[in-house]
């Protein structure tokens, strides 16, 4: 049985509990409960859970109100008995949601039943998990949306990025971990799942050389236990990147994030002192943190998914622009295609940049490639996946096919076979020309046929949906202004 099959019987399995009253959400957090159980096994680490907690206990057990009751002893206790880190923490604060004990029983039934071993692949296990966290997102009522990154795009990004042995890569935003799990299997597959490394480096790669932030206890339950199920014992905090304690962030060979969109709650600017030019726009202090948290050798580099905001907003948005390019290379903005996201309308770009030795005068010209206008509307009937970024990828790299891009791609930026790529989506704008915009970088589109073929416009309910996501992201934009104004 293939990963995604297993993931859609696990969340069909949501159905049992629609009388217990469980939301999507707190479906995914008891599944992950359990899961956690049945997969310790399934993967060989269940020496870390107390016996009397094994999963074929609770397999064994045909007393239903004893299994539960056992179950909810578990949650409340296995962070006091277990030895592991990483399970003290994915089970800390940990609580049921379910009040039948037929209903645990049908989970745990149902679970057992699955025929984990089909697939020989190292990583299904961790895949089975993400299609339930990508499920999960795409769940309206279950509010996760900000939690995921399609992972095509994520994969597409670490590829770019060619993350190397015995750097430390982090994530201040770091969700379910995807962008770090995405790294360290890029590094797995380049090194034999680092079999043949010496164990200081081995262990280097799994304990130390990727590391996150996750503001939110449930992406934090998720990421911890994402890490685990793929070999990872990162160091994930439970933290806010954008107080004191983000200070403390420093000297990374690279980042990879997808930072949390909209302002600070309350309007509020952030808590920590360090940053040159505070403001309420979340994005724009994760952007001042990441580029800063940078080591300054030349070498260390960061590729960020941003809203369009950041990249016109006046103000303190035109200063960390102009920051940015004075201390990275800014040298790509990719302007990504609407509806990739799980929030419908949200326009988003990715910014790819290099932290140079020097504070000043970094960036000479930026290179933008537009996958927006014109594009395909992504969605069942055209799928979103990595072969969308083919163009992008080839162009990128100044001329390597993509599917040769992870053997042949080094990561070093060539401006010179930049401009020998024919597209008509991909062109440099110079930093004076961006300059005399105020440093907006809102550049880089093409020409919209649709605007003059009104067949190509969709359906006018999708328009007004999408009319109105725009108002209110204007909206809540200028209601943080007036906040700060007064």
């Amino acid at each position: 049985m293939s990963a995604q099959e297993i993931a859609n019987k696990l969340w069909n399995l949501c159905n049992v509990l629609r009388d217990d009253g469980v939301t999507y959400h707190e479906y995914l957090n008891e599944l992950t409960y359990i899961l956690f159980l049945k997969l310790s096994e399934v993967k060989g680490f269940d020496d870390k859970i107390p016996t009397e907690y094994k999963w074929q206990y609770f397999v064994n057990e045909h007393d239903n109100n004893e299994a539960f009751a056992r179950y909810r002893e578990f949650l409340a206790t296995v962070s006091d008995k277990t030895q592991s880190q990483s399970i003290k923490e994915i089970y800390s604060n940990a609580s049921t949601s379910l009040r039948k004990p037929v209903n645990f029983r049908s989970l745990v039934t149902a679970i057992d039943k699955l025929d984990w071993y089909e697939e020989d692949d190292r990583d299904v296990m961790g895949d089975i998990y993400e299609s339930l966290l990508e499920k999960n997102a795409g769940e309206k009522k279950s509010g996760a949306g900000q939690y995921f990154t399609p992972r095509p795009l994520i994969n597409i990004m670490v590829d770019l990025m060619v993350p190397k042995l015995g750097e430390r890569w982090t994530d201040p935003a770091a969700g379910t971990f995807g962008f770090m799990i995405s790294a360290d299997h890029y590094l797995r597959r380049k090194t034999d799942s680092y079999f043949h490394l010496s164990e200081k480096d081995r262990h280097f790669q799994t304990t130390q050389a990727f590391s996150g932030v996750e503001l939110v206890p449930d992406a934090h339950r998720l990421a911890l236990m994402n890490a685990r199920l793929h070999g990872m014992e990162s160091t994930i905090y439970l933290a806010d990147t954008l107080t004191e304690f983000g200070k403390g962030l420093k000297d990374f060979d690279g980042v990879l994030a997808n930072p949390p969109f909209g302002t600070k709650q309350g309007g509020e600017r952030p808590t920590r002192d360090d940053f040159t030019f505070p403001t309420s726009n979340k994005q724009l202090n994760f952007l001042q943190h990441i580029y800063r948290s940078l080591k300054k050798d030349g070498k260390a580099r960061a590729a960020v998914v941003l809203p369009d905001n950041v990249l016109f907003e006046d103000g303190d948005g035109q200063k960390i622009r102009r920051d940015l390019m004075d201390k990275c290379n800014l040298h790509t903005i990719l302007r990504l295609p609407t509806g990739i996201f799980y929030a419908a309308g949200i326009k988003t770009n990715v910014l790819f940049f290099t932290r140079e030795k020097t504070e000043s005068n970094n960036t000479q010209n930026v290179w933008f490639y537009d996958m927006r206008t014109n594009a395909p509307s992504y969605g069942k009937r055209t799928p979103f996946n990595e072969k969308a970024f083919e163009d992008f990828v080839f162009a990128y790299t100044g001329g390597i096919s993509f599917d040769k891009v992870e053997k042949e791609y080094d990561g070093l930026v060539s401006d010179a076979k930049r401009k020998n790529i024919k597209d008509q989506r991909w062109h440099s704008i110079s930093r004076s020309e961006i300059e005399k915009k105020n440093y907006s970088l809102d550049l880089g589109l093409i020409a919209d046929n649709t605007l003059t073929n009104s067949d190509d416009l969709g359906e006018p309910i999708d328009i007004a949906k999408e009319a109105l996501l725009e108002l209110q992201s204007i909206t809540e934009q200028l209601n943080a202004m007036i906040k700060e104004l007064k």
